[in-house]
């Protein structure tokens, strides 16, 4: 591996954005690649790829330079951030060139020998002190083994337009354009990139032959048991990877009202629904009045609520500090909040689902347990907790109830 100045400058900037500015990692490498107009296809995707390894063993690689590591300590000066790049590069490469930016780390064997041995699980895997507690309270011992199966690069995933071609022809398509893919166990929709790429410039991305989207999220949609004809309410829909997956369940028939209070999320839908050639959405702007109007009027009911994302660690390593008791209890509120007012929204005999990107109880089971007391008119039918480490994709849960009386 050959350093280049300006990457190594721009991954410093990215460290600037994320420790400094509190930007989520996605939008400052973003940020960045809009300043270097310049760099290439691999010039982007070193600085991404190293970027979120520094951001993901932040505290691992404080400690192993010396640095504070308590909670806190990751907001640090821009000379501290050119440090733990330089640490990074050095356990990567054994020496580095003699730049002003790589100044004041130890000799590698004493940086390697501290880096090797982590004195605590929270260090080992770069997570606060509070969010290594908060979840062993909550897990156990398999909290570790979850941090541990985050504790990696995710796989890139995409899921099959299956109202333009099918998993077969998308391979094929995606492999004359330079992308190997492999089949998933168990998700018939999902395709694995075998290797890492700009998907996104492929002319069967711009043709909406696929999404990228995580397997284990693409096995939400399937759970809510939608089919052809039905009126389908998804409640948050955000950008509408759900919502475009029950689209094609659907074959494009019935009528799918895609809610959320962020306008310019249901317009990144719109947009992505002209791709995919999907015909069936409607998108809705939550307000004081949008639940009311439609009360008792969906066969099925999609409740993807807000979370701590403590099952996507692995795509949002930032999410490891921003996690705090603060936070965790707005979330729970919030989903509290919708359970008690969406429901409404379905009809007697309908069915809906419940589901996080969480894999805590206190989102999940006892949300739902807490629901079910509250609403003895709803009936648990099925629910499901998706694990990394068992599974290998993003950490999920989805439960589906089903409402037996008005």
């Amino acid at each position: 591996m050959k350093l280049h100045r300006n990457l190594i400058e721009g991954i410093i900037e990215v460290l600037q954005k994320v420790f400094q500015e509190h930007a989520y990692s996605d939008k400052a490498i973003e940020s960045v690649f809009k300043q270097n107009k310049r760099w290439g296809a691999r010039d982007r995707a070193f600085v991404a790829e190293h970027s979120y390894n520094l951001i993901r063993n932040h505290k691992r690689l404080r400690y192993a330079l010396g640095m504070p590591t308590e909670d806190g300590a990751q907001e640090q000066h821009t000379d501290a951030l050119r440090r733990l790049a330089a640490g990074y590069f050095l356990l990567l490469l054994k020496e580095l060139p003699s730049w002003d930016l790589f100044t004041g780390i130890p000799a590698y064997t004493q940086l390697q020998e501290r880096y090797d041995r982590p004195p605590h699980p929270s260090i080992a895997y770069s997570v606060s002190d509070w969010l290594w507690q908060y979840g062993t309270r909550q897990m156990g011992e398999g909290w570790q083994r979850e941090l541990a199966a985050m504790h990696t690069q995710a796989d890139v995933y995409l899921r099959v337009n299956t109202l333009k071609t099918d998993i077969h022809g998308l391979r094929e398509r995606l492999l004359q354009e330079g992308f190997a893919t492999e089949p998933v166990e168990k998700v018939p929709s999902a395709l694995r990139l075998t290797e890492r790429g700009n998907i996104f410039r492929t002319k069967a991305f711009q043709e909406g032959l696929f999404e990228v989207q995580d397997a284990g999220s693409q096995l939400i949609a399937p759970f809510l048991e939608v089919k052809a004809g039905m009126r389908v309410i998804d409640a948050c829909a955000g950008a509408g990877g759900k919502t475009l997956h029950l689209a094609t369940l659907m074959r494009n028939k019935g009528h799918i009202i895609a809610m959320d209070v962020e306008e310019w999320k249901l317009k990144e839908l719109r947009k992505r629904a002209r791709r995919n050639e999907v015909f069936n959405i409607e998108t809705r702007l939550i307000d004081n009045q949008t639940i009311k109007r439609l009360r008792g009027s969906a066969d099925r009911l999609l409740l993807d609520v807000p979370c701590t994302g403590s099952g996507v660690l692995r795509r949002n390593p930032d999410a490891k500090w921003r996690i705090t008791q603060t936070f965790a209890d707005e979330v729970k509120a919030k989903q509290q909040k919708i359970l008690e007012l969406y429901p409404q929204m379905l009809k007697t005999g309908g069915k809906m689902v419940y589901a996080t990107c969480s894999v805590f109880p206190e989102e999940n089971r006892r949300q739902i347990e807490h629901f079910l007391a509250l609403n003895p008119h709803f009936e648990l039918e099925a629910e499901e907790l998706l694990l990394p480490s068992y599974h290998g994709w993003d950490g999920f849960y989805m439960a589906r109830l089903r409402k037996t009386a008005p």
